[in-house]
């Protein structure tokens, strides 16, 4: 083609609560003219900077502009719940394992090698060490099925050769000050970030090193000019001839495999910051991450001062939204839902209030493969994160600068090797079906 549109834009519902925690940031960076570069990146998301960052190690001399449609960390990457996940985690199946022992030794080697990507800009931009906590998850259960979840995904992980502990109900109530949890399965590979302060120091150090990036500035299209591209915005326009679309399911705003992709938004809550008598109640460990042995139970977190202040978040509720939008009401229905959760958990915090909730946007395929390929000359994906945004994120923007510059690795030739996303059937069915389903599955989780 030679030239693609886009049909909308992002739109964020809520705060994004890891970002506001951090307090305000410099004044954004704007794109108010027309300029030249060697390679457009559109979303400065995990993807966007991850291609940035490689871009920059493979060939530093070139000129690189990220184009972000908000400020950075008020996407997807100030929303998530900050879980950068070693092993396999498959979140279609019943306990989290993948295809089989052969694949899930090459996700994992992939997931470690972002986690090492990640560790490597940490250590090269002097970020807060904080916001990389290499202290690994639990998943949680409270009842017998979702146990048994948990020991069968050990058993998994056992045939991998990876380490794993299995903890009772009284070390769960150690750890999170929780009576809730029947039992935990421990693994040591997750790392814990602050997203949003990762997000920020990955920006800052891009900059210094050259990289310019420009906040509120969303790209609106993209057209052929001969052996080039432009890229257009509301106030400037950039030439290049390579663009690198980290935008996830908003590769679709552009025309891209759409009716392929399923546009998912999760909710969550985090809680005003814990006063001293709070805590002295909740006890536990000030910092802790757990994802529910079911797939689609509540993920809760807790963290501290040096990540934006003693809080704990809540995770839970999906919905299917083809037209790439939280609604309001979407929002406040299922913050709700946050607050009996919460509750449930931890009825020694009675009168703890949730400050924040907000809607994050997801994007699935229905045969849970990326779009990390050339879309078309000069343009490539680093798209559809399956749901594992921090991890597949920067390995798919890792891949997509690969492929912008004529390289191949183990990255490229996994991602390559994927078809292309199965066809989802006609909408309203699709929403209809998926919500349907999902509902059903949170009400099959129930207090997981």
């Amino acid at each position: 083609m030679n030239a693609y549109k886009a049909a909308r834009l992002p739109i964020h519902r809520g705060p994004a609560a890891w970002n506001a925690i951090l307090g305000a940031q410099d004044a954004p960076c704007l794109l108010d003219e027309d300029r030249t570069a060697d390679v457009v990146i559109i979303g400065a998301g995990f993807a966007g900077l991850s291609a940035a960052r490689r871009i920059t190690q493979l060939e530093p001399a070139l000129r690189v502009v990220v184009l972000d449609a908000s400020r950075i960390a008020e996407g997807a990457s100030g929303r998530n719940s900050g879980f950068m996940i070693d092993l396999p985690h498959e979140l279609t199946s019943d306990d989290y394992a993948g295809a089989g022992t052969a694949t899930d030794r090459d996700v994992i080697a992939l997931n470690r090698q972002a986690i090492a990507f990640a560790r490597s800009a940490v250590e090269d931009y002097g970020i807060d060490r904080n916001f990389f906590d290499e202290c690994g998850k639990i998943n949680g259960a409270a009842g017998e099925h979702a146990h048994r979840h948990n020991l069968s995904y050990a058993n998994h992980l056992a045939g991998l050769g990876e380490a794993h502990e299995m903890l009772d109900g009284k070390q769960m109530q150690a750890i999170t000050g929780s009576s809730h949890y029947l039992a935990g399965l421990y693994t040591p590979g997750t790392v814990m970030l602050q997203p949003a302060g990762y997000i920020r120091g990955l920006a800052a150090g891009l900059r210094k090193s050259g990289v310019a990036i420009f906040e509120n500035a969303p790209a609106t299209g993209f057209e052929r000019t001969g052996n080039a591209w432009r890229v257009t915005t509301p106030r400037g326009s950039i030439g290049t001839e390579r663009i690198v679309l980290a935008n996830n399911g908003h590769l679709e705003s552009f025309g891209i495999e759409r009716g392929r992709l399923m546009q998912i938004f999760l909710y969550a809550s985090m809680t005003e910051e814990l006063v001293v008598d709070a805590l002295a109640r909740l006890g536990g460990n000030p910092r802790w991450g757990i994802t529910p042995s079911d797939p689609m139970g509540t993920t809760m977190r807790r963290i501290d001062a040096g990540q934006g202040g003693n809080r704990i978040v809540t995770r839970t509720c999906a919905a299917m939204r083809p037209g790439l939008a939280a609604s309001e009401s979407d929002v406040a229905r299922f913050a709700k839902v946050h607050e009996r959760k919460f509750a449930q958990r931890f009825p020694q915090l009675a009168g703890v209030r949730q400050q924040f909730s907000w809607a994050g946007h997801l994007c699935l395929t229905l045969n849970g493969v990326s779009v990390m390929r050339e879309i078309d000359g000069g343009v490539f994906s680093a798209c559809v994160q399956n749901g594992l945004g921090t991890a597949r994120g920067t390995l798919t923007g890792i891949g997509a600068a690969e492929l912008a510059l004529g390289k191949q690795g183990d990255i490229t030739r996994h991602f390559g090797s994927q078809p292309r996303p199965n066809r989802l059937p006609p909408q309203p069915f699709a929403a209809i079906g998926a919500n349907a389903w999902m509902r059903y599955k949170e009400w099959r989780a129930a207090d997981e």
